[in-house]
């Protein structure tokens, strides 16, 4: 069977969905791996290694030749319409975003898997894509704030007298925001984080960050939930003399599928030290500051606003590495004598895919 990755054409996307490292694990499992020419180039992936690792380079999109196709970034739905009945395809969707394209998947009876569905089980932790690319975006976010902010995060002493480091509150707790900590902690920063899990103030506290304990209802669970209106109108209360007292604010709190919960406000902003920086990592999905706009930069007052867009391809190189092994590890799960036939009644399976003979599976709203 041929495994197609064609190079990703939805703006802005700089990863890749199979590097060079990935393919001879597919050929090993006696799949053939067919790569449009140049579609790691931004990955630094380049055209002879793929050769080298027993890829066929072509120049032409190979997806309507193939029998899965691997991407990052969901097809178009011109793509989409080349697709050989009962091919197989693995990427990033939405279907909330993408009806249309999912309608030309059912009529063309394409089985389509998802990464932003994937069930949060043990097993399916090797391919947890949505997990590998926040650790780049949470990473990036601190790096995007430092290059922003009008002054040091370190402390530095000096002849000259002594510069206090900068004071950094993360707002959530998960994969992103852990690494977010990790990252302006290294930098020397003072960081104060939240998140609505009281389970996650453990690995915060772990990180050298201290855990702010607010008088709310805390949350059990690997991940957020939507809250009542109520919980963040308090939740807001809290947080906001927090925000006041901080030059930088990284936001990372997401729900699949659903807006972001609104964590900053104006008023919040307009209270901090002029020359602040927010990043959003929640833009994408609405904002954790009303707004912030996704792949814009916006003044409040004298604070800074980054609306973050797509962070984890600006760092292409391991984001593309990350993926693609999430992606390979996925395959795995289908991968029977020499053949990709994916078993519905597997539940990572079963849990992240969207179309499958002739038929739309999950409830689109």
């Amino acid at each position: 069977m041929k495994v197609g990755t064609p190079a990703e054409s939805r703006p802005a996307e700089r990863r890749v969905a199979c590097v060079p490292e990935t393919v001879s694990s597919l050929v090993d499992a006696g799949l053939t791996v067919h790569v449009q020419e140049g579609a790691g180039r931004h990955a630094h992936a380049l055209d002879a290694a793929y050769r080298a690792a027993g890829a066929t380079v072509t120049p032409e999109d190979p997806t309507s030749q193939s029998d899965v196709v691997v991407s990052v970034q969901p097809l178009t739905v011109d793509q989409a319409s080349t697709l050989r009945p009962g091919a197989v395809t693995i990427s990033f969707l939405q279907p909330q975003a993408e009806r249309e394209l999912l309608e030309v998947y059912r009529d063309r009876g394409v089985t389509s898997f998802s990464f932003d569905l994937l069930p949060r089980v043990t097993r399916a932790q090797s391919a947890d894509a949505l997990s590998s690319q926040a650790l780049v975006a949470g990473y990036r976010a601190v790096l995007v704030a430092a290059e922003r902010l009008p002054r040091f995060l370190p402390m530095f002493t000096t002849a000259a007298g002594t510069v206090p480091p900068a004071k950094v509150l993360v707002l959530g707790a998960g994969v992103a925001g852990l690494q977010a900590i990790a990252t302006a902690r290294r930098l020397g920063a003072v960081v104060e984080a939240y998140d609505v899990r009281k389970a996650a103030g453990e690995e915060v506290r772990s990180l050298g960050a201290k855990f702010l304990e607010l008088d709310l209802e805390t949350q059990s669970g690997v991940y957020a939930s939507v809250q009542s209106e109520e919980f963040l109108e308090r939740q807001r209360e809290l947080i906001g003399e927090h925000v006041a007292a901080s030059d930088v604010v990284i936001t990372t709190a997401a729900i699949p599928g659903r807006r972001a919960p609104v964590l900053v406000t104006t008023d919040m902003l307009k209270a901090m030290t002029p020359g602040s920086v927010l990043v959003d990592l929640a833009a994408e999905s609405g904002g954790n500051y009303a707004g912030s706009v996704a792949g814009q930069e916006t003044w409040v007052g004298d604070v800074l606003v980054h609306g973050a867009l797509n962070l984890p391809s600006s760092m292409p190189v391991h984001a593309s590495r990350l993926y693609s092994r999430n992606v390979l590890n996925l395959l795995k799960l289908m991968i029977a004598d020499g053949a990709v036939a994916p078993d519905l009644t597997d539940e990572v399976l079963d849990g992240c895919c969207l179309t499958h003979d002739g038929r739309i599976r999950k409830e689109l709203p």
